[in-house]
């Protein structure tokens, strides 16, 4: 049985050096560069003033790029479905817990704890946006970003309905970073659609494909920057849409499984 032909609808990208899809667009085509000095934490304005002072980056990357990604598409945030993925969650935070636990586990703060868990993201987004649509939290190690955008496509082609796609991570630290790699803050967002609106960027046909498989290398030095961090496996997508070129995409789920989409640029 073929999958259903889908439809993205407002990319959007955050990176200290690439901080908004419009100029990341530009520097994977190479029409633009980097921004030089990069940029501070994005500032979500879908959180109270507090909540964001308050809020760890794995939260604020997340926000910004789900807000973007919604705006672009036009649609409603509160009725979207969404999935939300992390290779690691905030290793910084629980790096802080495990450490505090060992030494003094009386001083553990509260508003720590909650934000270690793993859909602490996806949470603020839900309470946020007032959104009472379905919610994932995906993690899958180097192949994050591929499960999560395998999971936002089955559930957008079984349900008939649109499905926000956030992906997310930061720099591993403390003793967690002798044993995973991640550098940098990454985040990505995307809508994914049934069928075409006036906001659709691109078409893709999406399939499972078997044998060895391996992540393409990014292609332009502004994404080859970005590759250590843990949700990298996001960029090829990404550098796909920015080329304005119908492509075909392979990312890996494991050693012997890829998802495969052949995209098509729209408009």
């Amino acid at each position: 049985m073929s999958t259903p032909t889908l439809y993205i609808e407002g990319p959007a990208f955050w990176a200290p050096t690439l901080p908004g899809w419009d100029i990341a667009r530009a520097a994977f085509n190479g029409t633009g560069a980097p921004v030089d000095p990069p940029a501070k934490r994005p500032a979500p304005q879908v959180l109270a003033p507090a909540e964001r002072r308050r809020a760890p980056d794995t939260v604020a990357l997340a926000l910004e790029v789900a807000a973007q990604a919604v705006a672009a598409s036009g649609r409603e945030a509160k009725d979207l479905p969404c999935v939300f993925a992390s290779a690691h969650g905030d290793l910084g935070i629980n790096d802080y817990m495990c450490g505090t636990l060992a030494a003094d586990p009386t001083m553990l703060s509260p508003i720590k704890f909650h934000n270690s868990v793993h859909n602490a993201a996806v949470g603020y987004w839900t309470i946020g946006t007032g959104c009472m649509a379905a919610s994932n939290s995906v993690s899958a190690f180097e192949a994050t970003f591929a499960s999560a955008l395998l999971e936002a496509a089955a559930q957008c082609a079984a349900d008939d309905e649109a499905v926000l796609l956030v992906g997310y991570d930061m720099p591993a630290v403390g003793a967690l970073s002798s044993v995973t790699t991640s550098r940098g803050l990454l985040a990505v967002a995307l809508v994914i659609a049934p069928a075409r609106t006036e906001r659709t960027v691109a078409a893709f046909d999406w399939s499972l494909v078997t044998g060895p498989s391996a992540l393409a290398a990014p292609r332009s030095e502004a994404a080859q920057a970005l590759g250590a961090n843990a949700i990298a496996d996001a960029l090829p997508l990404f550098e796909a849409l920015a080329g304005g070129q119908p492509e075909i995409v392979s990312m890996p789920l494991s050693a012997q499984l890829s998802l495969q989409l052949q995209l098509r640029q729209q408009g």
